[in-house]
C-alpha cells in the first residue's frame, strides 16, 4: 500500500509524482532526513541508464576511476568560486571517533579528543580532490589528455527534498578531463553534451534543448556551462545534464602545469560533466500517466510480462509449457521477459500491477488461446490490445517495442512543441508560465534583468539554445535592445 494517496496527474502533479515513485516501488524516504532508499526495481532502471551511459563514455575514450568521498577543507577552498558556490550545501566531518557516554549508559557521544586536525568536506562535487591528484599525474604534454569518469555518490545538504529530483545524497557520474589546449577542452565539453542529448532522446525518449547557461546560472568555477533542458508534463523545465568548460581555473588553483612540445610550461585546460539519479525523476515526469509508470522499452527492466489465464493447475501447466517456448524465443532476441505464474492473484490484479510498473508489453494467454494458437498483446503507452497468431509473435513484439519507444519520444516532442511559445510582452510571458511551458523571449543580456525576472516571476533562463537564430528585438522586461531569444521557464 502506497503511503501517498492516488491522485490524477491533472489534479495534483506533485502528489501524483510522489504516488508513482512509491507505488511503482522505485524509492522511498529513509531514516536519514533528506536521503532516499532506491528500491530494487528503481535501481534496475538506474543500472540500465548507467550501463548505456558507461558504454558511451568508453566509446569516446574515457576510463572509470574512483576518488575519495572526503575532501580536506583546504583543498576544497583552493578554487574560490567553486567553494563559495557549494559552501551552503556542504556536510563537514569534524571528529573521527565516538565513545560511550559515562552519564547515559548505552548512548554514544563525540569524543572531544578525536577532533580532526583538518576538517573534511563530504564531496558535493569532486573537482578539488581530482585536480589535486592530477597535479601528480601531469608533467608533460605526453601525459595529456586525461579522460576520467567516476561513478559515485555525492552529498548536497538540501533543505527541501523530493525523491530522485533533489535529495541530500544522490548517485551520479562525474567526468573530469585535462587537456593541452583550450580548443581540445571546448571540443570535449561539447562532445559530452552531445552524448547526454543522444542518450536522453534515443534511450529515455525524452526530447531536450541543447544550450548554454547564462553567467548567473553557470556552474561555480566554470567559464561556460552547456546543458540539456527537458520539459515535464506540467510544463516545467528540468535540467537533465550539464557539461562544463572550466578553462584553466582549477589548474591555476591547484598549480597543474605541463611542459609543451616547445619546452614552455602552461596551465592545463579542464572540463567536467555529469548526470545523476535526477534522470529517474525526469523519466517518470516525461512519460507516466494516471495508471502509473510508463517506461521506454530501452530502459524497462522487464520489457514483456506474460500473464496466464487459468482455472486449474492442469491449465497452468499446459500454458506454462507453451510460455517457456515463447519466453525462450523472445529472450534469444535480447528481450527481457517475466512470466507471472503466481497462483494467489487474479489476472486483473496482475494486469494493474504491471501497468503500474510501466512494463511496455503485456501478453495474456489462456486455454482457448492454446487451442487457437493465439495470444493477446497489449501495449502500455496507448493501452491498445489485440489478439494475434503465436506463429509470428517474436517479430510482432520486436516491432511493437520499437514503435512504443518511438511513440513515447514523438508524444513528448509534440507536447513540448505545443507548450513552447514565442512571447513579446509581460502579459504573454506570465500566461505561458502560469499555463506551464517554455517562453521564448528577448532578454537584454544583463544579469540584473535576469535577477529581477527571477524574483518577480519565479522563472529562470533555462538556456540560450545552441541552434539560436540571431533576431534583433527588445527585451520583454526592460525594453532594452536584444539580439536573440532565450528559453525561460519555471523549473525543478
Amino acid at each position: 500500500m502506497s503511503e501517498f494517496k492516488k491522485v490524477s496527474r491533472s489534479e495534483n502533479y506533485s502528489e501524483w509524482y510522489n504516488y508513482i515513485v512509491d507505488a511503482a516501488e522505485l524509492a522511498q524516504h529513509s531514516a536519514v532526513k533528506g536521503c532516499m532508499v532506491i528500491k530494487p526495481y528503481g535501481y534496475a532502471i538506474w543500472e540500465k541508464m548507467q550501463a548505456d551511459l558507461d558504454k558511451r563514455f568508453k566509446a569516446t575514450g574515457h576510463s572509470n576511476a574512483y576518488f575519495p568521498l572526503f575532501i580536506p577543507k583546504s583543498l576544497f577552498e583552493a578554487e574560490e568560486k567553486n567553494a563559495e558556490g557549494f559552501a551552503k550545501e556542504c556536510a563537514v566531518v569534524t571528529h573521527y571517533r565516538l565513545k560511550a557516554d559515562p552519564n547515559n549508559k548505552g548512548k554514544l557521544i563525540v569524543d572531544p579528543e578525536a577532533k580532526l586536525t583538518e576538517e573534511l568536506v563530504v564531496r558535493p562535487t569532486s573537482e578539488a580532490i581530482i585536480w589535486n591528484t592530477y597535479r601528480g599525474w601531469i608533467q608533460s604534454y605526453r601525459d595529456l589528455p586525461i579522460l576520467i569518469n567516476q561513478w559515485a555518490n555525492v552529498v548536497r545538504w538540501e533543505m527541501r527534498t523530493r525523491l530522485f529530483l533533489r535529495t541530500a545524497e544522490f548517485l551520479w557520474q562525474e567526468g573530469h578531463t585535462a587537456h593541452a589546449t583550450k580548443d581540445e577542452a571546448l571540443a570535449e565539453t561539447k562532445q559530452m553534451l552531445e552524448v547526454y542529448a543522444s542518450f536522453a532522446e534515443d534511450i529515455m525518449a525524452m526530447p531536450v534543448i541543447k544550450g548554454v547557461k547564462t553567467a548567473n546560472e553557470r556552474f561555480a568555477g566554470a567559464d561556460e556551462t552547456f546543458c540539456i533542458e527537458a520539459m515535464m508534463q506540467d510544463g516545467k523545465a528540468l535540467q537533465a545534464g550539464t557539461s562544463h568548460f572550466l578553462g584553466q581555473n582549477f589548474a591555476k588553483a591547484f598549480d597543474v602545469k605541463f611542459t609543451g612540445k616547445d619546452g614552455k610550461q602552461d596551465f592545463v585546460w579542464a572540463t567536467s560533466w555529469g548526470v545523476s539519479t535526477r534522470l529517474m525523476g525526469a523519466l517518470i515526469m516525461t512519460h507516466s500517466d494516471d495508471e502509473g509508470l510508463v517506461l521506454p522499452p530501452k530502459l524497462a527492466p522487464i520489457q514483456v510480462v506474460i500473464v496466464p489465464i487459468f482455472r486449474s493447475e492442469e491449465d497452468l501447466a499446459a500454458i506454462a509449457a507453451k510460455v517457456e517456448v515463447i519466453k525462450f524465443q523472445l529472450e534469444e532476441k535480447g528481450i527481457s521477459v517475466k512470466f507471472d505464474q503466481r497462483d494467489t492473484l487474479k489476472p486483473g490484479f496482475k494486469f494493474s500491477e504491471w501497468e503500474l510498473k510501466g512494463v511496455p508489453v503485456r501478453l495474456a494467454i489462456g486455454m482457448r488461446d492454446l487451442q487457437n494458437n493465439t495470444i493477446e498483446i497489449a501495449r502500455r503507452d496507448t493501452k491498445e490490445k489485440k489478439s494475434l497468431s503465436m506463429d509470428n509473435l517474436t517479430h510482432e513484439v520486436l516491432t511493437l517495442l520499437d514503435d512504443i519507444q518511438n511513440n513515447l519520444y514523438q508524444r513528448a516532442l509534440n507536447f513540448r512543441s505545443e507548450r513552447t511559445k514565442v512571447v513579446n510582452s509581460k502579459e504573454e510571458f506570465v500566461k505561458v508560465l502560469d499555463e506551464g511551458g517554455f517562453a521564448l523571449a528577448h532578454w537584454d543580456g544583463l544579469s540584473e534583468t535576469e535577477d529581477k525576472i527571477k524574483e518577480e516571476f519565479k522563472a529562470t533562463i533555462r538556456c540560450i539554445p545552441l541552434d539560436n537564430i540571431r533576431e534583433v528585438g527588445v527585451c520583454f522586461f526592460t525594453g532594452n535592445p536584444s539580439q536573440e531569444r532565450v528559453v525561460f521557464a519555471r523549473a525543478y
